[in-house]
C-alpha cells in the first residue's frame, strides 16, 4: 500500500496518490497531470479512479485531462452535477483499489456535494480520510462558497456541524486526516501549517471539533469570514463544466514573441503585460503599464484575486527558463489565455525603443527616518489580520485584496509610501496603482519585517492613533 501526499505550497493544496496491487487512485489532482502519470509508472500501477472531494473554487483540478490520459473514472460525491462523464457516488458507496477500499462519506457543509473519502485496508481497518475542505488541520471549510437561493451560510454551517459530528468524529482516533489545504489557503480561517494529523489530535486541538453546541459552532464559523476572491466562483464553474486541454494551453503560453509581435498585440487587443520577475527587478525597470505579480510567491492566488477577467489575454515577462512554469501556475487557477512571453524581456523591449518605467524603492531605515521627520502618507497593504496584530502608528489599513475598493479614495497629487510584510505585495500594489495613474509611489523594501527592526513606532490596535 502506498499513500503519497503531493503538496503544492504556493496554492497550499494537497493532492493524493494511492496504490495497491497495481491499481491506483488520485484524489484532488492539480491541473498538470504528468506527475500522477509518473507516479503510476514508477509504481507499475494503472490509475483506476480520480476522486474529487468537491467542486474546488480555489484551483482548476486536473480530473478531465488525467481521465483522458488514463481512462480512469471520475468520482464526485452525492448531489454533484457535471457536464462531462463522471460517477456520482452514493453515501457509503465503496470503490476497490487493489486490496484497499475507498468509502464515500457524504459530508455537506463546505459545499453540498462535499465528500470525505475513508481508506480501509484489506482487513477493513480505518487508515485515513481524505477530507477535502470539510476538515482541515486546525480548521474547517468556510460555509459561504456554495450558497443557493434557498440556503444561507448559516444553513451550510449547520450541515457542516452535522457532517463533522455524525460522519467524521465517529471514526477511530488513529485515523490520519489528509486535507485538501493548509495554511495560506482562503478556504478557511485558521489552518495549521501542518499538512496532516491524527483525528484524535484534531479532536483535542481543532476549535471546530470542540464540545460546543450547533448554534455556537454556526456563530463561530460564520464570524469574521473575509469575502472570497473573485475567481473562486469561476474556478468552481470550470471544474463543473470543463476546460481547455492543458497541453494546448501550455503550448500557446510558452510561445516566444518578438517585440514587433508584442507591440502589435498591445495595439490591437486588450492584452496586458504580466511581469513575474523579482520585486526589486521590477522596481529597477519594467515595461510601462505592466502588472507585477512575482512567480516567487503566492503567484496564482494573487493573479486570481487581482486580474478580474479570467479570459484576459496575458503576455509574460518572465525570468529566462521559467516561462513554462509560469504558464502552468496560471492554468492552475483557470487563466488559460496566456499568449506568449517577450523574447529577450525588458532589455529587448528597451533596445527596440519601447517605453520603460521604474518605481523608487527605499530601505526601511530611510523610511523610518522620513517617518520621524515628516508627515507622510503610508499605505499598509497587508491583510486585515496582519494589520490588527501590529502596525505603524497613524497608518490605516489598505489591504491589497481589496485594492479596487479603496484606490479611488487616493489623490494622484500625493506621494504614497507602500509597504506589506516583506516587499512582495507592496510591489504588486504599486504596479496596479501606476496603471491607474498614481505615479508618486515609493516602495519600502523588506516591508513591515524590516520596518520593525528600525526606530519606527509600532503599535497594536489597542494603541490609539495620534
Amino acid at each position: 500500500m502506498i499513500v503519497e501526499q503531493l503538496y503544492t505550497s504556493c496554492l497550499a493544496q494537497g493532492a493524493y496518490f494511492i496504490q495497491s496491487e497495481g491499481e491506483a487512485a488520485v484524489i484532488d489532482p492539480l491541473r498538470e497531470y504528468q506527475p500522477y502519470l509518473d507516479l503510476a509508472t514508477k509504481n507499475n500501477a494503472k490509475i483506476k479512479y480520480i476522486f474529487e472531494t468537491h467542486f474546488h473554487a480555489d484551483f482548476v483540478s486536473g480530473h478531465l485531462d488525467l481521465a483522458k490520459q488514463t481512462g480512469a473514472d471520475i468520482i464526485f460525491g452525492p448531489n454533484a452535477q457535471t457536464d462531462f462523464k463522471s460517477i456520482i457516488a452514493k453515501d457509503n458507496q465503496e470503490f476497490k483499489i487493489g486490496k484497499l477500499t475507498i468509502k464515500v462519506l457524504h459530508t455537506p457543509g463546505h459545499t453540498l456535494e462535499s465528500a470525505t473519502y475513508l481508506l480501509l485496508d484489506e482487513n477493513q481497518k480505518q487508515i485515513c480520510i481524505f477530507s477535502g475542505d470539510t476538515l482541515f488541520i486546525g480548521d474547517v471549510g468556510r460555509p459561504d462558497l456554495a450558497i443557493k437561493s434557498d440556503l444561507t451560510q448559516e444553513d451550510l454551517a449547520g450541515m457542516l456541524y452535522d457532517s463533522l459530528h455524525n460522519k467524521i468524529m465517529t471514526l477511530q482516533d488513529d485515523v490520519i486526516v489528509y486535507p485538501a489545504h493548509g495554511a495560506g489557503s482562503a478556504c478557511g480561517k485558521n489552518m495549521s501549517k501542518e499538512t496532516f494529523d491524527t483525528l484524535g489530535n484534531q479532536k483535542k486541538t481543532n476549535y471546530a471539533l470542540a464540545n460546543i453546541t450547533k448554534a455556537e459552532f454556526i456563530t463561530e464559523l460564520t464570524t469574521g469570514i473575509l469575502p472570497a476572491p473573485q475567481y473562486f466562483a469561476k474556478n468552481a464553474q470550470l471544474n463543473k463544466t470543463g476546460y481547455d486541454n492543458y497541453d494546448d494551453v501550455s503550448l500557446k503560453g510558452t510561445k516566444a514573441l518578438s517585440i514587433n509581435d508584442v507591440k502589435h498585440l498591445l495595439d490591437t487587443t486588450n492584452a496586458i503585460v504580466l511581469d513575474v520577475r523579482k520585486p526589486q527587478d521590477f522596481a529597477t525597470e519594467h515595461i510601462s503599464n505592466s502588472v507585477f505579480i512575482g512567480i516567487d510567491g503566492q503567484f496564482a492566488p494573487w493573479v486570481g484575486a487581482l486580474i478580474t477577467d479570467i479570459k484576459q489575454a496575458i503576455i509574460l515577462v518572465a525570468p529566462e527558463g521559467r516561462e513554462e512554469e509560469t504558464v502552468k501556475r496560471l492554468s492552475r487557477v483557470g487563466y488559460d489565455n496566456c499568449i506568449g512571453f517577450i523574447d529577450g524581456g525588458v532589455n529587448a523591449w528597451k533596445q527596440a525603443g519601447g517605453e520603460t518605467s521604474s518605481i523608487l524603492s527605499i530601505t526601511a531605515d530611510e523610511f523610518s527616518g522620513k517617518l520621524s521627520n515628516n508627515s507622510i502618507d503610508v499605505l499598509d497593504v497587508r491583510k486585515p489580520g496582519e494589520y490588527e496584530s501590529s502596525h505603524l502608528c497613524s497608518v490605516d489599513s489598505h489591504p491589497l485584496d481589496f485594492i479596487t475598493d479603496w484606490q479611488g479614495s487616493l489623490s494622484k497629487d500625493k506621494e504614497y509610501h507602500v509597504h506589506c510584510a516583506g516587499g512582495y505585495r507592496s510591489m504588486i500594489a504599486a504596479s496596479l496603482l501606476k496603471r491607474k495613474g498614481y505615479h508618486k509611489l515609493i516602495d519600502v523594501a523588506g516591508g513591515f519585517g524590516a520596518i520593525q527592526k528600525t526606530n519606527a513606532k509600532i503599535v497594536s490596535t489597542a494603541c490609539a492613533k495620534s
